[in-house]
């Protein structure tokens, strides 16, 4: 029993030393080199001892339920303030001067408690999503919190220890450089997502579906085919883009060649795979039925074979931008998200480009977000949904 308490329970065990060491450590220090404790910061102060509140009531009643994991999660956003206001407060009294990461170690200790409480946090949230009426929303809010709690510690980390913009830019700059380069991050993604990846993804998957259906139909092709396929899957991307530039062009349609090319493979053997995947007795059933070849595909072999055509689809999804963006440092207008990131890591615009690198991670996310729920919708009866 008392091993099952610790199991579930030493998170927020270990959140309320680390509150309680922290308590022992300096914040910071003021201009004459004094260390400013926890007691001269009220508003700190009271930050941290809810947080250590929370997470003493947790340990010491165990309660379960998304409601708790809910209570628990506003405890770690009103804590969360606390060492970004510390760190604020450090440079407003030393300013650029200010020596940055272990002059606060409370701070610091402070965000490792509150890693341990988000961490039993998510937790019980977990357990929310798999059951009850619930079981939609916390699905959703768990990767959403836990994504959360990465770039806050993205946040935390490159203001507190003074990392140059150079090397790594806060999410706070990143987000400014975003909200007043919007015109241009648009223009970009409709010339590179919009343009290349969704045009050559479906001339790419299509006629790779195309053609695993007739090397079904013409069993040699599939000897003669395949191998060839594997070959030009290894090609790599920065040999075949120049050459794709030199025979479509500058603009999108070089680009989404090479989103043809590297999307055709893998959707013609994943289809072949799972055109296979039908067994004897149901293509033997089918024949009893007296049914063609035609009849068998499209009732019995296409469906089993969807699975693994989602499968394929879905990492064409992540390819098929990756190849899109690539190309585009090989010659493109001047628009798109390829030629954005080459063109601002030559100026040291970092911001600019980690805010491309955010939109292209966001668009890839969301295209295989809606291919998975496609997937969902279309193979519910699969033994894996069930």
């Amino acid at each position: 029993m008392m091993r099952r308490a610790w199991k579930e329970e030493g998170a927020c065990l270990l959140a309320l030393l680390c509150f309680a060491v922290a308590l022992l450590l300096p914040v910071g220090q003021d201009v004459i080199g004094n260390r400013v404790a926890w007691l001269a910061e009220p508003g700190l102060l009271l930050g941290l001892g809810i947080a250590a509140l929370a997470a003493a009531g947790q340990a010491a009643l165990a309660l379960r339920g998304l409601a708790v994991g809910l209570i628990l999660l506003a405890v770690c956003v009103a804590g969360a303030w606390v060492p970004l206001a510390a760190i604020s407060r450090q440079f407003a009294v030393l300013g650029a001067e200010a020596p940055v990461g272990l002059q606060g170690l409370g701070v610091w200790v402070f965000v490792l408690g509150l890693g341990f409480l988000v961490w039993r946090t998510l937790g019980l949230l977990s357990e929310a999503a798999g059951k009850g009426d619930s079981k939609g929303f916390a699905a959703l809010l768990v990767p959403g919190l836990f994504g959360a709690w990465l770039i806050y510690l993205w946040q935390v980390g490159v203001t507190g220890f003074g990392v140059p913009t150079v090397l790594l830019p806060s999410p706070e700059r990143i987000a400014a450089i975003f909200m007043a380069s919007t015109d241009t991050l648009i223009a970009d993604f409709y010339q590179t997502f919009i343009k290349s990846v969704l045009t050559g993804f479906l001339m790419g998957c299509g006629s790779g579906f195309l053609v695993a259906i007739l090397v079904d139909r013409v069993p040699f092709l599939q000897r003669g085919l395949l191998p060839l396929g594997n070959f030009v899957s290894a090609l790599p991307i920065v040999g075949v883009a120049p050459i794709m530039v030199m025979w479509f062009g500058f603009d999108w349609q070089s680009k989404a060649a090479v989103v043809v090319i590297m999307t055709f493979f893998p959707m013609l053997v994943n289809t072949i795979t799972g055109l296979h995947a039908t067994q004897a007795m149901e293509r033997d059933l089918m024949r009893s039925y007296g049914a063609s070849y035609l009849q068998t595909l499209v009732r019995v072999r296409l469906p089993n074979a969807l699975p693994f055509i989602f499968n394929a689809l879905k990492i064409n999804s992540t390819l098929a931008l990756i190849g899109a963006i690539v190309a585009e440092f090989f010659g493109t207008p001047i628009v798109g998200m390829g030629f954005r990131i080459s063109t601002e890591i030559g100026r040291m615009n970092v911001e600019m480009v980690w805010a491309t690198i955010a939109v292209a991670a966001v668009a890839g996310s969301l295209f295989y977000g809606l291919l998975a729920l496609a997937e969902r919708a279309a193979t519910f009866w699969h033994p894996s949904y069930r």
